[in-house]
């Protein structure tokens, strides 16, 4: 065999891994990286795990009308049908399992803090009155629960936000502690000192904003018509539903 002919087919051996090599990658998912969390492992119903919670926190947001998704990392069928929901909102193939596909939307939708990327920890820890409450301190729970509870509102509401068509909603107030939620009028055990509680005005009325919030995970929703409630819409995850809107109907 001539030199030539040596180099040709070692060539064309090259070639032929190197496209084999390219087409694992592409086959293989996501990269195993995230600064905010990363999943190893396609999750369908029937699982269970800390995994399952947290994509559980990320689709709450898409749930069916006055529905509240338990997160208890246990992937039921209502958690299927949220998941089903998300990929259908970002245009990917909704059948309820979270694969490479969705967990790379949520990867392409978070921040390192873990905060979606329409919302910031800055906006929701931020009062008129009482100035920054970024430390977390002084609320209804300990500061660790008020950061965990302010990540899974912000993931319902870039849930909304989406339903609105990528509306940009602003919050106006989020975590209050005790003493500024009493400086501010706020009422005696508001989900604000919890951090599970948003207001919101924006692009969209505040009645379209209380109405589309029943099918994104908010169990209380209050706003106009309701006293004090004319110039936002409040929203908040609590164990009861409750709506109070009497001029959105």
């Amino acid at each position: 065999m001539t030199r030539q002919k040596v180099f040709r087919l070692f060539m064309a051996l090259f070639m032929m891994v190197s496209a084999t090599a390219t087409v694992n990658v592409m086959l293989a998912g996501p990269a195993q990286a995230d600064g905010c969390y990363t999943w190893s492992r396609t999750l369908r119903e029937g699982m269970t795990g800390d995994d399952v919670t947290q994509l559980q926190i990320r689709v709450a947001g898409w749930t069916d009308s006055g529905e509240v998704l338990s997160i208890d990392g246990d992937f039921g069928p209502r958690t299927t049908a949220a998941v089903r929901k998300f990929q259908a909102a970002y245009g990917l193939g909704a059948d309820g399992v979270a694969g490479p596909q969705t967990v790379n939307q949520i990867y392409a939708l978070q921040d390192d803090d873990c905060s979606p990327i329409h919302f910031t920890f800055a906006e929701v820890t931020q009062s008129s009155t009482c100035g920054s409450q970024a430390s977390l301190q002084g609320g209804a729970v300990p500061a660790a629960q008020v950061r965990e509870n302010l990540i899974r509102s912000m993931w319902r509401a870039e849930a909304l936000r989406r339903q609105l068509d990528d509306a940009p909603l602003v919050v106006t107030s989020g975590f209050r502690s005790v003493d500024c939620n009493r400086r501010v009028g706020g009422a005696t055990g508001s989900r604000h000192t919890y951090g599970d509680a948003l207001d919101f005005t924006g692009t969209p009325s505040l009645c379209t904003i209380a109405r589309q919030a029943r099918t994104a995970g908010f169990a209380e929703i209050i706003g106009p018509g309701a006293a004090g409630h004319d110039d936002h819409t409040h929203l908040a995850a609590k164990p009861t539903r409750s709506w109070s809107a009497p001029d959105c109907f």
